[in-house]
């Protein structure tokens, strides 16, 4: 008997059908003599029409309210799983984020958990009745609601895995493995049997989809297998495994002949542009202290060298969703920091290729520039990392730049 967490996304728990699905998928499992604790997302699209409601509400609304709002996704699908093996014959029951209970930080609409009591949730499990976990949800001190961010039903199913210590955590979604990129940009894309934590990190922190940065981070660090496959798809590659597996090197062979894991792409930033910031100690502190204490995370930074004129223009970017969010605090802070002006994009796309073989090749970052420069593809920031080179480029040369790419690295499938 083992233990596994599974974990469904919105397209999974699009309606009742879907659900029904999703239960035939969970019934089987417990068929097989596993102890098994389901995750579930909100429906396809809930989500979004809740955020949708804050903002209109407020463009500066309260994340705790936020929270509240947006965390009622995740309670109708466990519900409604919960009724739905119940009719199937399989003893389930929901447990909410503050009934297990899942304990996060105060750090509301990006709350980080702490621990899991799992003391009720091991009782029922080994009575054989199957728990239905809302993902995204937690509680905080003061019993006050909490969600993880957008796409915070990854790292629940992850730390509920390593809670309970699970065999394997299996993230059911619309996609049946990790691509080398998005097949709808590049339809020849191979599927990826294996992924190292650190590939998949870096894949998921730069604009892969399939899986939220938090879960790859929080797995690498417990060590939990992961498993992404399709909740819609049975089919096996030609070793007979289905998805693609997340695990540690030691067990993925030919490391050496793995250049490029994968290109990712993503449209999501926001590029700011502080003109005459004055060149003086602590200038470039004034500004980003203030970003970071608001909880807005800043990605590519560039500086332009300041030569007589005394000043400097500061570049980087930021999530769009914290972009009001950004421009409200420069502005606040402009006497402080001292700029000029205040310039801002959202027009942009940032460009990634991964791969744990840049360790051991070089030329890398020059394959990747003479690429792009040669389909007329401008670069406006760049940031590296021991496997990872990105760059920020317009928005509407995204697809080219991922196509030329994925075909300069020789990632493309060989024509059937």
């Amino acid at each position: 008997m083992a233990r596994i967490v599974m974990k469904f996304g919105g397209t999974s728990m699009a309606g009742i059908e879907r659900i029904r699905n999703v239960a035939a998928r969970v019934k089987r499992e417990v068929e097989a003599g596993h102890q098994v604790a389901v995750v579930v997302s909100a429906m396809a699209g809930e989500t979004d029409r809740l955020v949708g409601f804050c903002r209109e509400a407020s463009s500066l609304y309260d994340p705790q309210e936020y929270d509240v709002v947006v965390s009622a996704g995740e309670q109708i699908t466990s519900g409604l799983l919960a009724i739905t093996l119940q009719a199937m014959g399989v003893p389930a029951r929901s447990w909410l984020g503050w009934q297990l209970p899942i304990h996060t930080d105060t750090a509301f609409a990006k709350a980080r958990i702490g621990e899991i009591d799992t003391t009720a949730l091991d009782e029922s499990l080994a009575s054989g009745v199957v728990a239905v976990i809302p993902g995204f949800q937690g509680v905080a001190e003061g019993n006050r609601v909490t969600t993880l961010g957008r796409g915070g039903s990854d790292t629940s199913a992850v730390a509920v895995a390593a809670a309970m210590k699970a065999e394997r955590c299996d993230i059911y979604t619309d996609v049946d493995g990790v691509y080398t990129t998005d097949p709808r940009i590049v339809p020849r894309a191979r599927k990826l049997s294996k992924v190292t934590y650190e590939e998949m990190l870096e894949l998921a922190s730069v604009g892969a989809k399939v899986l939220q940065t938090r879960s790859v981070g929080l797995a690498m660090k417990e060590q939990v297998r992961v498993r992404v496959l399709s909740s819609f798809d049975e089919a096996r590659d030609e070793d007979g495994h289905r998805g693609t597996l997340i695990v540690g090197e030691e067990e993925i062979d030919d490391m050496e002949r793995q250049l490029i894991t994968g290109i990712a792409h993503d449209k999501n930033e926001a590029k700011i542009t502080l003109t005459a910031v004055p060149d003086r100690p602590g200038a470039v502190g004034s500004i980003f202290a203030p970003l970071a204490d608001a909880g807005i995370n800043v990605d590519m930074i560039v500086q332009n060298i300041a030569h007589s004129t005394g000043s400097t223009d500061v570049t980087f970017t930021v999530p769009s969703a914290d972009l009001a969010r950004s421009l409200d605090v420069l502005e606040k802070g402009q006497g402080e920091i001292g700029y000029a002006s205040l310039v801002h994009d959202t027009r942009v796309a940032k460009i990634s290729v991964v791969g744990v073989g840049m360790r051991s090749h070089a030329g890398v970052a020059s394959t990747m520039f003479q690429t792009l420069g040669a389909r007329g593809i401008n670069i406006l920031a760049i940031t590296t990392s021991e496997i990872k080179v990105s760059v920020l480029i317009e928005e509407d040369y995204t697809e080219l730049a991922v196509r030329v790419l994925h075909t300069a690295y020789g990632l493309d499938a060989e024509a059937a």
